[in-house]
């Protein structure tokens, strides 16, 4: 997944959050990026016609950009799947935020095939907890 790929994914756990088009502000938090960062790159994703963007309003993704950032949400479930229940790795989410941007799509297809990720993801990705709904449930399960 590349760096565009992550901004993707962001703007779609951002419109998620703010039920409309993705701020700036989300952004850069969300990424951890300055705003100036955020808005040159989403003029790079509105040239590829990923991203529409309206001054003071926000990004919205496109038919292709909506493809894309779901692609790039799955990787990132089935990295942080990997992590913790294959490898359990206690600091998983730090870790898969850290892999997201070096795992290709052919790793990421591998990984997939040796966990046990749920038919529904990542649609199961709340973005307001920033995490898998049911990875929690199941991390929660191993804690008690």
């Amino acid at each position: 997944m590349n760096t565009a790929d992550q901004y993707l994914k962001a703007i779609y756990l951002a419109q998620r959050l703010e039920d409309g088009p993705a701020s700036t502000g989300t952004l850069a938090d969300l990424l951890e990026v300055s705003p100036a960062s955020v808005n040159e790159m989403i003029g790079k994703l509105e040239d590829r016609e990923l991203v529409d963007h309206e001054k003071y309003k926000g990004a919205s993704l496109t038919d292709e950009g909506l493809e894309r950032a779901h692609d790039a949400l799955q990787t990132y479930c089935i990295i942080e799947r990997f992590l913790a229940n294959v490898l359990e790795v206690e600091e998983f989410r730090d870790e898969a935020r850290a892999l997201e941007s070096v795992i290709d799509d052919t790793v990421a297809e591998r990984l997939d095939t040796i966990i046990d990720r749920p038919d529904q993801c990542p649609d199961c990705f709340d973005a307001e907890a920033d995490c898998c709904e049911l990875l929690e449930l199941e991390a929660g399960g191993h804690a008690d």
